[in-house]
């Protein structure tokens, strides 16, 4: 049967920490010597309907390391912009790919991909989830603090993001409580948050959130297609932004994580985002190996 990875919900938890450990291996492996040849011989393709830095360059880089190749297409190089279905699509492009990165807005999109698909399908991004980006945060943890188990993680900003929907799955997932520091109008769905049970709380105020975390993560608060709604999420959120005196409420030897792009002045504050505490470009680096990994796990 096909495997694909639209959300962290299409792995069990053993496989998920699986995968975290495999791309922690490869990313110690880096440069050995090891010639990587699972996707030799095979393509990738990866369908992007949203702008991209990390996610593209990390796919792209680790689909040359494993030895395959790669064909990028934007929003305009495929015949999707002039009204072929997605599922017209998938099976043409399963047909002669040996696997899809399909980057996007609904998320039904990436679901219908998946359905129509005889290839393994990667969410590398929705407007309800980011699966890739929590891998890349989870082996991150792990490097820097070890298991996930009853670890305290903060999210503060839009609960309603693709990357605290995702974050509310793992804390269900790996067994960690996960404080969600959002205003009212900006929560994330409610299923997701009654699925995680006691692993998930909520609150408005975003220093109950923070108060002895292990880990605090943040996302931009206007994200990709949101660009009009930006004076008034601005006006949202003001209180939100993580600063060093939010991050002083938090355990002494918390980390911070944010998916980038940082709008500093914003979401964080430059002191946190450059300073001792921040994770960030380890976090960014982690892209590559987390997905060496998942790729490996659905092709193998």
């Amino acid at each position: 049967m096909t495997r694909h990875f639209l959300t962290l919900r299409d792995l069990s938890p053993a496989e998920l920490g699986d995968i975290i450990r495999r791309a922690i291996t490869l990313k110690r492996a880096q440069g050995g010597g090891q010639r990587l040849t699972l996707l030799d011989s095979r393509t990738m393709v990866l369908i992007f309907e949203k702008s991209s830095t990390r996610t593209r360059i990390s796919f792209e880089v680790a689909c040359t390391q494993l030895g395959g190749s790669s064909v990028f297409l934007s929003p305009g190089d495929s015949q999707m912009s002039r009204g072929e279905s997605i599922s017209d699509t998938a099976r043409i492009v399963s047909s002669m790919a040996d696997i899809i990165v399909l980057r996007t807005g609904p998320h039904d999109r990436v679901t219908a991909m998946a359905t129509h698909s005889q290839v393994p399908v990667i969410n590398a991004l929705s407007d309800a989830f980011h699966p890739c980006q929590l891998l890349a945060d989870i082996q991150t943890f792990y490097e820097h603090r070890g298991e996930m188990r009853d670890a305290r993680v903060a999210f503060v900003g839009d609960g309603s993001s693709n990357v605290c929907q995702s974050w509310i799955n793992a804390a269900a997932m790996m067994q960690f409580s996960l404080h969600i520091g959002a205003p009212d109008l900006y929560r994330p769905h409610p299923e997701l948050v009654t699925a995680a049970g006691r692993r998930c709380t909520l609150t408005n105020q975003p220093s109950e959130a923070v108060a002895g975390a292990d880990l605090v993560v943040t996302d931009t608060w206007a994200g990709m297609g949101q660009e009009t709604q930006k004076a008034e999420r601005l006006k949202a959120f003001h209180g939100f932004q993580v600063d060093s005196q939010m991050m002083a409420g938090a355990a002494p030897d918390a980390i911070f994580m944010h998916c980038l792009p940082a709008y500093r002045g914003q979401e964080v504050a430059a002191e946190v985002i450059d300073g001792p505490q921040s994770v960030v470009w380890g976090e960014a680096e982690n892209r590559l190996h987390a997905q060496k990994a998942l790729i490996e796990f659905l092709l193998a």
